[in-house]
């Protein structure tokens, strides 16, 4: 890790779900603050020489661009900055969104060479990726907008895309769930790259992961522009490695532990050891629907059980949005597909696993055959999850092995 003592930062209008600090932390030593800051005022920031390193986010890269005295060879051609430092009297404008995206596309493994490749997006970002696609020898740039010659009703026509990527921020934090296309409908498509980090599975990359569709998302891409950015800042070649350290910080911070298995099994006081573990909050989909609602046997007993699942997967959806959370849910959280994105997105997946005849049957309206219930769940419960973990010795090796596993992986 470079040590330094340098003043580096981020301008943007909204940053407050930013991990741009946690990423340069993990990268530099130098220091690194978020300035958000009203568009009045981000020329003068960008003009006043008072850091030695900045970063520039949306609505500020082509303003950057704008009030730059030299320019490298990605900002040029994108016509976008989003890296700017003070040299020599002079304000040197950088483009290391390009890198990023290369260095993404690359580490997941797929190829833009000669292929036709699809952007949804017309924006900046949409920029940065095609000309992205144009250094790795993509056949053919399509552009699809809202209002564009290639729209979302006529997209489908392009029936021999092979690669697709989204700049849109459709299905980005805090509206997860959305898809911008029906990615089925591109029957030749090989590779989906989604630029929203948050969340780190969108739907667009849940649905090529369930057509068997290579796909990335975005947060390798903003650790490695950022790490692109501290060889700038610093003057000095920094080992590539850094880039996956940062990510793997990330990961760790916004991903959250979901906990999944029969009813009885020891969720709930599996998931209370493992946020005494890490430090951090737990939640309860059961507790939850208790406080909001009522008892779920009793929801179950008086309105049914369909109406208790809408009423699980609405306060799901609302916990698998959020980051950095042990989720323990109930043991028909399975029972609706829909629960394994809502789960998944910024999750990792653990499924709880306890011999039936240990399982605690109290207060169990839907457990009466609760060897029939295994059976009929089993299939689901092992496709939903990321993670098996052993719960039959102790509350505490449960536990640990789940945060051994969460630690030791991204």
């Amino acid at each position: 890790m470079v040590k330094m003592k340098l003043k580096c930062g981020l301008l943007g209008e909204r940053l407050g779900h930013s991990y741009s600090k946690q990423i340069h932390a993990a990268i530099a030593t130098y220091e690194y603050e978020l300035y958000g800051v009203p568009r009045e005022k981000a020329a003068e920031m960008i003009k006043s020489g008072e850091f030695d390193g900045l970063n520039v986010t949306i609505p500020y890269k082509e303003l950057a661009y704008s009030l730059c005295d030299e320019l490298d060879e990605f900002a040029k051609e994108a016509k976008s900055v989003n890296t700017v430092v003070h040299r020599g009297g002079k304000i040197c404008g950088y483009n290391t969104d390009v890198f990023g995206f290369m260095a993404m596309t690359e580490r997941a493994g797929i190829s833009f060479c000669d292929k036709n490749v699809l952007i949804l997006g017309s924006g900046g970002t949409s920029k940065t990726a095609r000309l992205a696609a144009k250094k790795l020898g993509a056949r053919s740039i399509s552009v699809c907008s809202r209002s564009g010659e290639i729209n979302y009703d006529n997209v489908y026509s392009l029936s021999d895309t092979e690669i697709i990527v989204n700049t849109t921020p459709v299905g980005m934090y805090p509206k997860n769930g959305e898809c911008p296309i029906e990615l089925a409908r591109f029957e030749k498509c090989e590779g989906v790259v989604d630029v929203i980090y948050n969340p780190s599975k969108t739907a667009l990359t849940a649905s090529a992961e369930e057509l068997g569709i290579p796909a990335v998302t975005g947060l390798y891409m903003l650790a490695a522009q950022a790490w692109r950015a501290a060889e700038i800042f610093t003057g000095e070649s920094l080992c590539r490695s850094l880039i996956d350290r940062a990510v793997k910080a990330v990961w760790q911070d916004m991903t959250n532990i979901v906990l999944i298995g029969m009813p009885g099994g020891g969720k709930s006081t599996v998931a209370a050891r493992v946020g005494e573990l890490l430090g951090r909050r737990v939640e309860d989909t059961d507790s939850i629907i208790r406080e909001r609602f009522g008892a779920p046997s009793d929801i179950i007993k008086e309105k049914g059980e369909d109406e208790f699942r809408r009423i699980e997967t609405a306060v799901l959806a609302e916990l698998g949005r959020e980051r950095g959370l042990i989720i323990s849910t109930g043991g028909g959280i399975v029972e609706r597909e829909e629960n394994r994105l809502l789960m998944s997105q910024n999750g990792r997946v653990y499924l709880i696993e306890r011999a039936i005849d240990k399982l605690d049957r109290s207060d169990r309206p839907l457990s009466f055959d609760v060897h029939a219930l295994y059976e009929r769940r089993r299939s689901r419960y092992e496709a939903f999850a990321d993670v098996r973990i052993d719960n039959n010795s102790s509350v505490d090796a449960a536990a640990e092995a789940i945060v051994r596993n969460f630690t030791d992986n991204q």
